[in-house]
């Protein structure tokens, strides 16, 4: 839960220290800096200081064509209020890089998170154990299988779960250091610092509505025809019973074979498919809301809203609004 902490005018600015590995993912280092450098009290002191530290100091290669030189090592994080990890390149491997040596210089009650795949970085350390923790959704399945004692929520922008957070993807970094700031000094200070770099203070939803899902397709023919044929009438009812009969199977067989491919009920796989529809025509079409429901299967404006909103968390407006940039009132 984020708690604003009284501001103490006789301390120093809040330390907070970047730790950044090779492979860095330059958005995300920059970002820090950025927003957190911007953030000011009512009279302009800044209200924290930002430094960059890594475990051997000297040039650290980014993801792009250029370096930065890092001048400090670990020995930073001893007396930082916050300690950040971005994600580095490498961690998109099998096999991901992490420098858990930092951690036993950081000082006990002291803020920690990490951008992106960062991540991995803290549950390697044991920092995400029994935890809420999240990471870029491609490598969600990865991270799960790495660390089954994290309690993974691939779906959402950011964790905080006691003195530890975790942002999903570089830019859900963003909405991390906002919250930050906003738990550190309040929404004024952290709704004129997104101002400044001209972003939300807040973004609706989560992870979920910038992730495309794959069509989960059967390797059996039978099954294969079925989810053809179902795809081709989205907007139908689409019973157990009228898919078993396109076919020519039995519901309790093809039910049962089609679990046991697919992974998921028919009923279940229609839904996603319908919601993936739905997506689609907001985003590629100028089609009315309540003809959307209809092409996709959802008959109605309202039962479209309530299956996108436990989907991915925003609305079918807010979803056309983000993707398609329509600002009809239709």
């Amino acid at each position: 839960m984020c708690t604003r902490r009284d501001r103490d005018t006789t301390r120093e600015p809040h330390r907070v220290v970047v730790v950044v590995r090779d492979g860095l993912l330059g958005m995300e280092f920059g970002s820090v800096h950025r927003l957190f450098g911007q953030a000011r009290s009512d009279d302009g002191e800044p209200l924290y200081s930002v430094v960059t530290c890594t475990a051997t100091p000297g040039p650290v290669r980014t993801d792009s064509d250029v370096s930065i030189v890092v001048e400090r090592g670990l020995e930073a994080v001893a007396d930082a209020d916050t300690v950040i990890v971005p994600a580095s390149d490498l961690d998109y491997g099998d096999d991901p890089v992490s420098d858990t040596a930092l951690f036993q210089r950081i000082r006990p009650g002291t803020r920690i998170a990490s951008i992106c795949t960062g991540a991995f970085v803290l549950a390697a350390a044991g920092l995400l154990d029994g935890r809420r923790a999240t990471t870029h959704w491609a490598s969600a399945e990865q991270f799960r299988a790495l660390y089954p004692q994290v309690r993974l929520e691939p779906n959402v922008l950011y964790t905080h779960d006691g003195d530890v957070l975790t942002a999903a993807g570089e830019a859900s970094g963003i909405d991390l250091c906002l919250y930050m700031i906003r738990c550190d000094f309040g929404s004024a200070v952290a709704n004129r610092v997104a101002r400044g770099t001209v972003v939300p203070p807040h973004r609706s939803g989560g992870q979920a509505q910038y992730v495309a899902p794959p069509v989960r397709r059967s390797t059996a023919s039978s099954i294969a025809a079925a989810q053809e044929w179902a795809l081709e009438r989205l907007h139908e009812p689409l019973s157990n019973e009228a898919l078993a009969s396109s076919v020519s199977m039995s519901v309790r067989t093809f039910t049962r074979r089609f679990t046991a491919e697919v992974g998921v009920s028919p009923a279940k796989w229609i839904a996603q498919q319908r919601v993936q529809r739905a997506k689609e025509l907001l985003e590629n079409t100028d089609h009315t809301i309540d003809r959307v429901a209809a092409e996709a299967g959802f008959g109605t404006a309202t039962s479209l809203r309530q299956q996108l909103m436990a989907d991915i968390g925003v609305s079918p407006r807010a979803y056309r609004a983000t993707w398609a940039g329509v600002t009809s009132s239709r």
